[in-house]
């Protein structure tokens, strides 16, 4: 069984996952984000660089040589493969709008819903999904101020 947490009021998810991102990577955390959506991956990417001034947060995709020994890797397709290079405990931050295919050796996932109505609907098909294979599911309303 995996537990779930949600968090749920983002003004902006990509955003909102970059930070949490940088807050795993800085309590010592490995995570592998899982996204197949090529403009909202390379949104995650391109905003990672910038999540804060004064840090910088090690990602790569998943294929890159350098994956195996990179905190943050971030997968497009393929994740069962992208998941036997981590070590565990597995934490996942899915950036996909379903829930991800393999969840072999997975501890833990990360979901960030949005204010977004569309993005509200589609985590509540997740969360019932999740429910129905028998994870643990949590979730957390975002202090936004």
């Amino acid at each position: 069984m995996v537990r779930v947490d949600f968090a749920i009021g983002a003004p902006e998810r990509v955003r909102q996952a970059c930070h949490t991102t940088l807050r795993q990577f800085l309590a010592g955390r490995q995570l592998t984000v899982y996204c197949t959506n090529p403009r909202r991956l390379r949104a995650f990417d391109e905003q990672l660089w910038s999540v804060d001034d004064a840090a910088f947060v090690p990602h790569v995709m998943a294929t890159d040589p350098l994956a195996p020994v990179t905190p943050v890797i971030m997968v497009a397709d393929a994740l069962q493969a992208a998941l036997a290079q981590r070590q565990e405990p597995i934490w996942l931050l899915n950036l996909d709008d379903d829930c991800p295919p393999s969840l072999e050796r997975v501890v833990r996932i990360l979901e960030i819903v949005s204010v977004d109505e569309e993005d509200k609907a589609l985590a509540r098909a997740r969360w019932k999904a999740y429910q129905a294979a028998g994870h643990e599911v949590h979730s957390h309303t975002m202090n936004t101020k």
